[in-house]
């Protein structure tokens, strides 16, 4: 069977923009959720992990006609640095003036919108945080910066992709509901044309003119992981030659009022397993892939490999709509079946597993559950808290956790996890507080989420 390769990688998270940005700030282990800036956020605990105001895309507004919303100008966003970084990104198309769909009276209006909430401070702490961030982790960064993305650009047609043979495979929990939202209390101008709350997929393919499979995942927070999946599926079954996959999220009014009025929001941080975590705390942001067959990987020459998506496996509790099932059989059904399939033992070197990316929220059964059945499955395992680092990400947590797998693998470091304070004894499980040397050549990354659906990825080392 062909190797699913992930030959690009894109982000947009509360580190900032890029993957740079993402592995600086994994290395500087220092973030902290910030309180909505929503005057309707009535609620107990109005806090969230947040893109940084200056890193939010200004647009697309639109595209053909269709209002966009935070969500899908986020996974627009990754999906264009994780093409450009894959080496598929054409040249940019001809200026006229209009970045399809948005026209030089909404970048005015947008622009002084943004410098009016700059004026009032609004950013300051932001901008200092994440240049905390930046400076801390320098020089734990990647390679040399990427260059910038040319907005306009779609698919370069010189690398001999077939656009029939190109799919979309993205997640999000709740969309573009931000959109429906503000036009239900009056914040936004209401559209004359109506908008779905899940175009994310067709979003992204029609910017890049993919023609294959375009399918957006909404099966809540193991959304992206099953869209990784599906992504390698179709590469496997040869339907595709190239995926962009992965999740993105935006603040939901509606989502945090929920989690607030279910009781399952910390008031200070997202910590788990914590001996003193409240619930979680949520982030938004996009983490894009691109999957590609290492046959058409070979053929047009790929510049970097991270890694390989080298195992999957799906279960259902089937116990609740909410809470996990106690025993765990279910996720280690999953976690066994990912690294049967990846042919990952559990030793180090290069056939040992090499850490965890749990899913582990900051709730309190959840972490305990899943602790269990990792420390009976890689009792010596060290894990890292993508959560405790940038909140939960709802549908988009998976497509981080890979993001972040992929980094590690590259680079071989795992970085220092973001202190929690005194560790659950029952969540007996390894949190280094060091950067230390990859052990194993395998990564594993679980995903959770209501309904009882779980997934299992494993992800190894590039092949020499």
């Amino acid at each position: 069977m062909d190797d699913v390769l992930v030959t690009g990688l894109g982000a947009l998270s509360p580190l900032g923009a890029g993957t740079d940005a993402f592995w600086r700030g994994m290395h500087a282990a220092d973030t902290a959720p910030l309180r909505v800036p929503d005057p309707l956020a009535h609620m107990d605990h109005p806090l969230m992990y947040l893109v940084p105001e200056a890193d939010v895309p200004d647009g697309p507004e639109e595209q053909d006609g269709l209002p966009l919303g935070r969500g899908s100008r986020f996974a627009l966003a990754a999906a264009r640095e994780a093409v450009l970084d894959a080496g598929l990104a054409g040249p940019p198309a001809p200026d006229t003036g209009r970045d399809r769909g948005r026209g030089a009276a909404q970048d005015a209006g947008q622009d002084a919108g943004r410098d009016r909430r700059r004026d009032t401070g609004q950013d300051a702490g932001q901008d200092a945080g994440r240049d905390g961030v930046r400076d801390a982790g320098r020089d734990a960064g990647p390679d040399a910066p990427r260059a910038g993305l040319d907005p306009r650009a779609g698919l370069d047609p010189r690398v001999g992709l077939d656009p029939r043979r190109v799919a979309v495979a993205l997640s999000s929990g709740m969309g573009d509901t931000d959109l429906h939202e503000g036009w239900w209390t009056g914040q936004a101008p209401a559209s004359g044309r109506w908008a779905p709350t899940f175009p994310v997929a067709s979003v992204v393919g029609g910017w890049f003119g993919a023609q294959g499979v375009n399918t957006c995942v909404s099966n809540a927070c193991a959304a992206s992981g099953y869209a990784l999946s599906v992504a390698a599926d179709l590469i496997r079954s040869g339907e595709a030659d190239v995926v962009i996959a992965g999740g993105a999220e935006a603040y939901s009014r509606v989502a945090l009022g929920c989690f607030n009025r279910l009781g399952a929001i910390d008031p200070e941080r997202c910590r788990p397993f914590s001996a003193e975590r409240r619930g979680t705390v949520f982030g938004e942001g996009a983490a894009v892939l691109v999957l590609e067959s290492a046959a058409h990987a070979r053929a047009r020459g790929a510049r970097t490999v991270y890694g390989r998506l080298a195992g999957a496996g799906w279960s259902c509790d089937a116990y609740h709509a909410t809470a996990p099932e106690p025993s765990g059989a279910q996720i280690e059904r999953a976690m066994r079946e990912a690294l049967r399939e990846a042919g990952a033992g559990g030793g180090s070197g290069p056939g040992g597993l090499g850490f965890v990316m749990p899913h582990g929220t900051g709730t309190e059964l959840n972490d305990v559950v899943e602790s269990r059945v990792l420390g009976a499955l890689a009792p010596r395992t060290p894990l890292y808290s993508v959560k405790a680092l940038i909140g939960h990400t709802g549908g988009a947590a998976g497509a981080f956790a890979a993001l972040a797998a992929a980094l590690v693998l590259h680079h071989k470091t795992l970085p220092p996890n973001v202190p929690i304070g005194e560790p659950d004894p029952e969540c007996a499980v390894p949190l280094p507080s060091g950067s230390a040397p990859m052990t194993g050549g395998y990564g594993l990354v679980n995903a959770y989420a209501f309904g009882g659906n779980n997934i299992s990825l494993v992800f190894g080392e590039a092949a020499a």
